[in-house]
């Protein structure tokens, strides 16, 4: 937590974490200070209502279900977290996400919601050996987002693009990131607690 702190100091008022319960912990860590915080791991349906009432944007939307649940949750407990649709362009079987042909009908989903606001797409490319070979995916998120304003969704729905990390964030931002995730290069590698 003296990192976060650090880093707070410092002028950072943005912040994520991968894991619901550590987000939690964390947030509950923090509440002198002004953090907006992110959920960008993998959250599975049943810690929706965990998530919708402590985090405010939520990166890792991958099926209508978790739309829905996050949506109800956001009801319940009157508050309006900001979400982004994760989209596996890899088909990885490892990653989480929801494949490309998915997207409009997740978005039409996300307009008839209540109290959640899907405000743009992340995505977690391939493992690249440079950052150079992460390119490609980026721009296919990129254009992606393009083709459905093109397509006529508002454009408050696709305003962010999650995409690019520590290793791979500068090639990132070329391609049009509004958002990257760069905690390894702030804080360093996460150390597993056994």
């Amino acid at each position: 937590m003296s990192s976060i702190r650090e880093a707070y100091e410092a002028g950072q008022r943005e912040f994520g974490e991968n894991r619901v319960q550590e987000g939690l912990q964390k947030i509950t860590e923090s509440t002198d200070l002004s953090i907006r915080w992110h959920l960008l791991g993998h959250l599975q349906t049943n810690k929706a209502r965990k998530a919708a009432a402590s985090f405010a944007m939520i990166q890792s939307v991958d099926s209508l279900v978790l739309l829905e649940k996050l949506d109800q949750a956001a009801v319940d407990e009157s508050r309006a977290p900001e979400l982004l649709i994760q989209v596996d362009l890899a088909g990885e079987a490892t990653k989480f996400g929801v494949p490309a042909q998915d997207v409009p009908g997740l978005l039409d989903a996300a307009a008839a919601c209540r109290a959640v606001r899907v405000v743009g797409l992340m995505t977690l490319p391939p493992v690249p050996q440079t950052p150079e070979e992460a390119r490609p995916w980026f721009t296919q998120l990129r254009r992606l987002r393009d083709e459905r304003l093109a397509a006529g969704v508002s454009e408050a729905m696709l305003r962010e693009l999650s995409m690019g990390m520590s290793a791979d964030f500068e090639v990132a931002v070329q391609e049009g990131a509004t958002i990257v995730r760069v905690g390894t290069a702030i804080f360093g590698g996460r150390h597993v607690q056994r």
